[in-house]
């Protein structure tokens, strides 16, 4: 059975760095820029390389960037572990087990945690797949508040990612890729792989019914617009909706078609930068696509790439999760939160 994970491993690059080494930096220059509009020259250096901060994954995921701790979180989702990197520092071991544990985990193909969003106020937003809810993660005590769990009685499949509105609204996806059998699972008690909101009363709606793998999530600057990644390999594209100032939809487009891309991997992980521009995991790397869904570039990385999130001090490093690596990218744009 062809699953996401093999999809967007195939074809992986052999790059030359030290294996499973979470040591220091190391800088990979074969990771490059493919630019394809002069736009992209005023959001990165097509001569950037990339520093490898990490490796030896199984399938990292999931970078978030914490302001008031300046460090990064991110995952490795079959693994079942949360990492922490420091600037200068190591990467290191933060949640172990960073889902379920294992001797709990039958049935489930990847029982830990995937996509991370900081909250302003310094707490951490979860999709687990172990526990197959959204968490909120208190970074110095890692005490966890489960915030949904499922709807109309029955639990989610397995969240994948998330991203939280300026009102506290947390809208998320929920594909079955923690899940033995993905759709033919036993576990599963959804109908369909649905897109959610949480509303900032803790009410949960759904917002979409009709997609076969929702993935990655991303809001425009303002909030008005929610990115939508689909890892189908039938259908690799990124949809957007208009939202209304409560959060209803009204508009429902295609913002981006990835199926004529070469390369490892299919649309995931999603990041915005302070000017509207996204820079969306897919084929080859990161797809760098200007607020109107034009392809400016692609960073390629090589390898299936899951994830991706601005970070650093003024917020203008891009850090990327890229199979069984943590790569840092130094861009001109800077992430939303920078705003």
């Amino acid at each position: 059975m062809t699953t996401r994970r093999t999809v967007l491993a195939g074809a992986t690059a052999s790059l030359v760095v030290g294996a499973c080494s979470r040591g220091h930096e190391q800088t990979v220059r074969q990771i490059t820029v493919e630019r394809l509009d002069p736009r992209l020259d005023g959001l990165i250096d097509p001569a950037a390389g990339a520093d490898l901060l990490g490796t030896g994954y199984q399938w990292a995921e999931g970078p978030a960037w914490d302001r008031q701790r300046a460090c990064l979180y991110f995952t490795d989702v079959p693994g079942n572990r949360a990492y922490r990197w420091r600037a200068g520092g190591q990467v290191e071991t933060w949640l172990d087990p960073s889902g379920i544990p294992l001797a709990e985990a039958e049935g489930f193909r990847e029982p830990g945690a995937n996509g991370l969003w900081m909250r302003p106020d310094g707490q951490l937003l979860a999709c687990v797949h172990g526990s197959r809810s959204v968490v909120l993660i208190d970074p110095d005590t890692q005490v966890r508040t489960a915030l949904a769990t499922g709807l109309a009685g029955q639990r989610f499949n397995s969240p994948n990612d998330l991203v939280e509105a300026a009102d506290g609204s947390i809208y998320f996806t929920d594909p079955p890729y923690g899940l033995d059998g993905l759709d033919a699972s036993p576990l599963k008690e959804m109908s369909v792989n649905g897109v959610y909101r949480r509303r900032p009363d803790g009410v949960v709606e759904r917002l979409l019914d009709d997609m076969s793998f929702p993935n990655g999530i991303a809001l425009s600057p303002d909030g008005r617009r929610l990115y939508i990644a689909q890892s189908d390999p039938q259908a690799p594209v990124i949809r957007v909706l208009g939202l209304d100032p409560h959060g209803a939809i009204d508009s429902d487009e295609l913002f981006y078609d990835a199926a004529t891309l070469d390369g490892p991997g299919l649309p995931d992980g999603m990041a915005v930068d302070a000017a509207g521009n996204l820079f969306a995991t897919g084929p080859g790397g990161v797809l760098v696509l200007s607020p109107r869904g034009e392809l400016l570039g692609r960073i390629l990385t090589g390898r299936g790439t899951a994830n991706c999130a601005f970070g650093g001090a003024d917020g203008r490093s891009l850090f990327i999760t890229a199979q069984d690596r943590l790569l840092r990218v130094e861009t001109q744009s800077r992430g939303v939160q920078w705003s």
